[in-house]
């Protein structure tokens, strides 16, 4: 088995691409070890000194680690992907699955809404997913749109311009009732 690797912006986080499927649908944030119980592979992964987040996108983990250097620690999780392959468990069990809820919204603004999400799903989580990371909307209140970045996004030092200058302008341009984007 052949495992890709890529960076992210994120310095601390890697992408690893299995060339096989990771979950069927959805994704998956852990943050903890306590947080993995429904997914046998980001077990395995925190098992590893070092491992400090996994997020299981449809084709890829990305892996947060902690102090540790990459050159000591990639060994370690390219050995325990092979293994949960190996091994024939599913990546997450169908509660192991975290995508956030609809989020929240004043039904009078389910037009723009609407129009947010499908942005979001079209435009920005496409791109984002290549950096091994997701956006998902979380609310919108008085022209502010709420979005919850997970993975290789969470901690991001580059996320910052990422919201102001890229997801910010977009919506804006497409939704003239957004006045501003913020992270939870």
């Amino acid at each position: 088995m052949f495992i890709q690797t890529e960076a992210t912006p994120n310095p601390a986080t890697l992408k690893f691409i299995p060339g096989k499927s990771v979950l069927s649908d959805g994704t998956a944030d852990f943050r903890s070890k306590t947080d993995a119980t429904t997914s046998p592979l980001a077990a395995r992964l925190f098992e590893i000194s070092g491992v400090n987040g996994v997020f299981l996108g449809s084709d890829f983990i990305s892996v947060t680690k902690g102090d540790i250097e990459w050159q000591h620690l990639k060994p370690m999780v390219l050995g325990a992907i092979m293994e949960h392959y190996v091994s024939g468990d599913m990546a997450a069990s169908d509660e192991g699955s975290n995508d956030l809820d609809e989020g929240s919204f004043d039904p009078a603004d389910a037009d723009t809404v609407a129009t947010i999400k499908e942005l979001l799903e079209t435009r920005v989580r496409p791109a984002v997913a290549q950096d091994g990371g997701d956006i998902t909307f979380s609310g919108f209140k008085q022209g502010v749109v709420y979005l919850h970045m997970r993975g290789a996004c969470a901690g991001c030092p580059s996320s910052t311009a990422t919201l102001r200058h890229g997801i910010e302008n977009l919506l804006k341009h497409f939704c003239p009732d957004v006045q501003g984007v913020q992270a939870v």
